[in-house]
């Protein structure tokens, strides 16, 4: 976003940085989700397909590769907060871009599956994950965000 001049941060709405953000976080979600899932799916010697990401049957804890996909979301969403925290930059736009993560993982799981998702252990793991994502990009954020503001005061004058 556009950073006006001035002692305080003031940021001018553009649309298409927004956009833009929103298709970085995404592909750097994606591509992020897809590589720790092969990582610890080629640790164990389970086999690696696109059903672990977007097949809402897959998250369980009854076998293995459930607990791996299980894993890998949360680890994830720690991925996504830093993507937030160098990204958006801003704790107020933290909750949207995760919601808005997870809203489109909804759609295409969606339409990957043919029928909407309605497994608990899918729900349960998605609002956890956004709700992880969300509060740690919140915070690093927020520690950037209240970082000390250099103050120039320019040549000193006596009054």
């Amino acid at each position: 976003m556009k950073r006006l001049t001035g002692s305080f941060k003031y940021y001018q709405w553009d649309p298409w940085l927004i956009i833009f953000q929103i298709i970085s976080i995404q592909c750097i979600l994606y591509v992020s989700l897809g590589l720790i899932l092969a990582l610890l799916s080629s640790i164990v010697g389970e086999p690696k397909t696109l059903d672990h990401i977007f097949e809402y049957h897959e998250v369980q804890i009854r076998d293995f590769g459930g607990r791996i996909v299980i894993m890998s979301f949360t680890i994830n969403a720690l991925v996504g907060a830093l993507a937030l925290w160098y990204f958006v930059e801003r704790t107020k736009l933290c909750l949207d871009f995760s919601c808005t993560w997870h809203l489109i993982h909804l759609l295409v799981s969606w339409f990957y599956n043919e029928c909407f998702p309605t497994t608990f252990s899918w729900w349960a793991l998605n609002v956890a994950c956004a709700t992880l994502m969300c509060v740690c990009g919140e915070f690093l954020c927020l520690r950037t965000e209240l970082a000390a503001i250099p103050l120039s005061l320019g040549p000193k004058t006596d009054l």
